[in-house]
């Protein structure tokens, strides 16, 4: 069986950031929490637990922190967050994503010079959430293109769109062009990191030429269900995984090339683990 992997796959420079941020405070304080998980990755997490970081989940979970440091997610948080960490009293670490603080000093300006926002999103996911937050005025968050087709914006409005930064590539464009075709002025900040879009485009390459593809990543990570999504249009055998406990392939004898992607959460020990199983069981 020969295996063809991804250049680019694993940890991200912004989630490699917001982890080793974590790592380094357990060597120097007490009482450690970030602020939702620092990654979308239970391995991650859970190995955090164990060394006595805890979760906020919510605001509401915040209140009853009396003491202690604070790490914010690499998706980012509200402004609200922030003004609540400080005024309780609490040692506030920074690991957002400097591509996802871009977004928030984005739509901070753009809303206070009166513009309205549009995130391109996921309602649900922490990172547009955060977006939101910095948002001066509300937001309007569209998540596909059949959403974008059915808005009624006025005419005369000045618009400021942003996307998630893991959002996918293509789809994101496309709603671009719909608002574009039904004339709104509309300001486009191109806001895909660049590690989503080189990712996106090798995972489609690889999952078209090869007869099984494996996406590893976190259930809950989103831009590893976006690279699933992409692999399985181009690959009908195309598997999601978190760990080589949740592999179990059953291949026939025609399949000779297996590729493998990552998401950006997905550390490095867990793919080898895969792609090792893979080289020496088929």
């Amino acid at each position: 069986m020969e295996v063809v992997l991804a250049k680019s796959m694993g940890f991200c420079f912004g989630v490699r950031r917001a982890v080793d941020t974590v790592y380094e405070q357990i060597k120097q304080a007490e009482h450690i929490y970030t602020y939702g998980a620092i990654v979308n990755n239970e391995e991650v997490v859970e190995d955090l637990r164990r060394k006595g970081v805890s979760v906020i989940e919510d605001q509401e979970a915040l209140k009853k922190i009396k003491r202690g440091t604070v790490v914010i997610r690499a998706h980012g948080v509200a402004r609200a967050v922030y003004e609540q960490i400080e005024a309780q009293g609490l040692e506030l670490i920074d690991a957002t994503c400097p591509f996802v603080k871009r977004i928030h000093h984005i739509v901070e300006e753009e809303s206070g010079a009166g513009r309205q926002i549009i995130v391109v999103g996921s309602p649900l996911h922490p990172e547009v959430q955060g977006i939101v937050g910095w948002c001066r005025t509300p937001a309007i968050i569209i998540e596909n293109a059949q959403e974008a087709e059915t808005v009624s914006l006025p005419k005369d409005g000045v618009f400021c769109m942003v996307s998630q930064t893991t959002f996918n590539y293509k789809k994101f464009q496309d709603i671009v062009e719909i608002f574009e075709r039904k004339g709104y002025n509309v300001n486009i900040a191109r806001t895909i990191c660049n590690a989503t879009e080189v990712r996106q485009k090798e995972a489609r390459e690889i999952a078209a030429s090869v007869d099984a593809m494996i996406v590893i990543g976190g259930r809950n990570s989103s831009n590893t269900r976006k690279l699933y999504e992409i692999c399985s249009k181009e690959c009908a055998r195309t598997y999601f995984i978190q760990t080589l406990a949740d592999l179990h392939l059953e291949l026939p004898e025609s399949v000779r090339l297996v590729g493998i992607t990552a998401g950006a959460s997905t550390p490095n020990n867990i793919i080898e683990e895969v792609q090792n199983y893979v080289r020496i069981n088929f």
